[in-house]
């Protein structure tokens, strides 16, 4: 069994300095947003950086399921995330 294959996966969401929300997967969270907030990456990073983290889901055993939850929440508009990052909503 390779290492990776105990990896945990997490959902985040970071807010940038410009007040919208950036949606990912990572393995770890505060890692990624360091990477975020180096001015390499992404366009959309670099353009609204710095990001702070402001959710950060439990663990999800594999890529595949993390991912699905992340296309998920992609989808829902401000006021739902607003409310997921609250703990209003799960």
């Amino acid at each position: 069994m390779s290492r990776r294959a105990n990896v945990s996966w997490y959902v985040y969401i970071a807010k940038a300095k410009t007040g919208r929300y950036y949606t990912g997967i990572t393995t770890s969270p505060d890692k990624r947003i360091i990477k975020h907030n180096s001015g390499k990456g992404l366009k959309f990073a670099i353009e609204q950086g710095p990001f702070e983290l402001v959710y950060v889901s439990e663990a999800f055993p594999n890529k595949s399921e993390a991912r699905k939850r992340e296309i998920q929440i992609k989808g829902w508009s401000r006021e739902k995330k607003l409310k997921l990052i609250s703990g209003e909503w799960k």
